[in-house]
């Protein structure tokens, strides 16, 4: 699989804590949206680590398109 699965045409709010460690999905084959279930085994992808800096309301990509690593970009208005 070489293409995400886009899981939503949109940004995830999630509350994060600094300091705290986050595994951002990267396929969108995740059943726990925007993070990691391991649903990528067997894939080619791999989850992406997102630590926080400070705590706080980030929004990880939930196209899978992101320029911006597991935070959200934008790309999604361009899909």
């Amino acid at each position: 699989m070489s293409t995400p699965k886009i899981a939503q045409k949109g940004p995830c709010a999630v509350e994060v804590e600094a300091g705290k460690t986050y595994y951002w999905c990267s396929c969108g084959l995740s059943q726990n949206q925007p993070f990691c279930d391991g649903a990528h085994k067997g894939s080619g992808m791999s989850s992406k680590p997102y630590t926080a800096e400070k705590s706080g309301t980030v929004y990880f990509c939930g196209c899978k398109h992101s320029g911006n690593g597991a935070l959200c970009d934008g790309s999604h208005s361009k899909l």
